[in-house]
């Protein structure tokens, strides 16, 4: 949303609202709300929209649950956006001070990520030990049956001019930078290239790449030498023939360890994404994951229950298979609830088996284990490692 709010025009007065750290403010009278949301949170946008609409106030509604679902977002705002909204949105605006703008904005083609305005710094509200947020690259050009990014952005990878990322990375007044890229290795000679250019400010940075990131030896002594600190690695699964069967074969499972361990000899160290629920995993799957991301060191990891967005291939399967439990949306979170029938194990299981991975992973053992096999990086991994340790004992 900064992003938009730098191609708003001058005479136009903006308010961001992140309900992850503020309250809205309903004694304020808008002439426009814009809402972006993803899936397991539309019931709540869509409350959101109809007390607005209520007031009198026009609602437009774009991001990524409206793109996989246009005809049900349709229905709970004045304006929607299907895609990506540079180009469109001025559009809209346009259009609303001539009272001609359109029921539904959606581009022909992909925008250009020559130009891009800088994001509004002022609008940003989060207080999560960043000092700043910015994307180099947009899209993927994998096709993973789970990932709703190829459905949202088209298959490829588009990228920005590095000067002008290098630019907006040197604009941060602090030292912690986050680059929100699917992947931020794709183009592995465009990120060698945006390495070098971001040198020279010393920050530190994080990422997400994929396992290829590990393959590339002065891709990782670039990216080390340019202050990445962790890299967020879509492991997804220590079973190779569930990485096939979703079409993400080229994770190969025999080589991660060797990954991970090319990636922390550089000094960066590792969040492992896991899913759980692929139709090849039985119950076994937890404690086999676990034993492996213990032996390889792995400092954090993020569990996820498999979630077949609308939209995406798996959910068309599944749901073709008679498999998907609900289309309550708010159940679409990844981690409280199973919206499919398992193949291999009952909802039940597979409830239970996320439960029992994040709590040895994050027990006091387990961390132990894990940093003295590699401590890279354990003065913020240790804490933090910590934080999470008690956040699961309390619950």
């Amino acid at each position: 949303m900064p992003y938009l709010a730098a191609r708003t025009p001058a005479d136009w007065e903006v308010f961001h609202v992140d309900e992850e750290a503020e309250e809205i403010d309903w004694t304020n009278r808008p002439d426009v709300v814009a809402i972006t949301f993803h899936t397991p949170s539309a019931h709540h946008a869509y409350e959101l929209a109809a007390r607005f609409r209520s007031q009198g106030v026009l609602v437009a509604m774009g991001g990524p649950h409206v793109t996989l679902l246009p005809e049900e977002a349709a229905r709970h705002a004045d304006v929607i956006f299907v895609g990506e909204a540079e180009g469109c949105w001025e559009a809209f605006l346009s259009g609303f001070q001539t009272r001609s703008y359109q029921r539904v904005y959606q581009r022909t083609e992909a925008p250009s990520l020559r130009g891009v305005p800088m994001a509004r710094k002022e609008l940003y509200h989060r207080n999560d030990y960043t000092s700043g947020v910015l994307f180099a690259t947009r899209g993927c050009s994998n096709c993973c049956d789970f990932c709703a990014i190829s459905v949202m952005y088209g298959q490829g990878l588009r990228k920005r001019p590095v000067a002008e990322v290098a630019a907006e990375y040197a604009s941060f007044q602090g030292k912690r930078i986050i680059f929100w890229d699917d992947n931020i290795a794709a183009d592995r000679e465009y990120a060698k290239e945006l390495f070098g250019a971001i040198a020279p400010y010393r920050k530190w940075w994080s990422s997400q790449a994929s396992v290829h990131v590990g393959r590339d030896e002065e891709l990782l002594e670039e990216a080390a030498r340019s202050g990445c600190k962790q890299l967020f690695l879509g492991l997804e699964s220590i079973s190779q023939p569930s990485m096939d069967a979703v079409r993400k074969g080229f994770n190969r499972v025999e080589d991660y360890a060797r990954i991970v361990d090319r990636i922390h000899a550089h000094g960066i160290a590792v969040q492992a994404g896991v899913v759980f629920g692929f139709d090849h995993d039985t119950p076994e799957i937890f404690s086999n994951t676990l034993h492996f991301l213990e032996d390889t060191g792995i400092q954090n990891a993020t569990f996820n229950i498999l979630t077949p967005y609308p939209g995406t291939p798996i959910f068309q399967k599944m749901e073709e298979q008679g498999r998907i439990l609900t289309r309550d949306w708010r159940k679409y979170n990844g981690r409280t609830d199973v919206v499919f029938q398992p193949m291999r194990m009952s909802v039940a299981e597979l409830l239970a088996g996320f439960q029992y991975a994040n709590e040895r992973f994050y027990s006091l053992r387990s961390i132990a284990r894990r940093l003295w096999r590699s401590p890279v990086q354990l003065w913020w991994t240790l804490p933090l490692n910590l934080a999470y340790s008690m956040s699961w004992a309390r619950r």
